[in-house]
């Protein structure tokens, strides 16, 4: 898949967990209920499934990891969109290694512009920076 599709695929993935953190439900038949309702173009399902399953399987570490680099700030203050977004660029920062850190920051910021509040970017641009120096990048 080309990279320059991946936005599409993160900006799927976004929506897919929003709706699955709604619902408790992270499991592999709700992800084949998401793609097979919303997922027009397919080219980007194997992105999309592999950073899923980095989600899914890890849920707990990066969880961990978005706590421990927001300061004063418990999870559950954290809005399910911003999450959602955390959720995918901390995924692609820990267990995916094709996606270089700083892309994985910039998109979660990008989409945090788009799809959620006017100081969310900031926000997750902060936790992310955390998030990467604590890795030592």
């Amino acid at each position: 898949m080309s990279r320059n599709r991946r936005p599409k695929a993160r900006a799927a993935l976004m929506q897919m967990l929003f709706q699955m953190e709604a619902q408790g439900d992270f499991s592999e038949a709700a992800k084949d209920s998401f793609v097979a309702r919303y997922m027009e173009d397919r080219s980007q399902e194997a992105y999309f499934t592999s950073c899923y399953e980095a989600v899914r399987d890890n849920l707990g570490a990066i969880d961990a990891q978005i706590g421990a680099a927001s300061e004063n700030w418990k999870l559950s203050r954290i809005s399910r969109i911003d999450m959602s977004i955390l959720r995918i660029a901390v995924a692609e920062i820990m267990f995916l290694d094709d996606v270089p850190k700083a892309v994985s920051a910039d998109e979660a910021v990008r989409m945090a512009k788009i799809y959620s509040s006017d100081d969310s970017h900031k926000f997750i641009n902060g936790i992310l920076g955390r998030i990467i120096r604590s890795a030592g990048e």
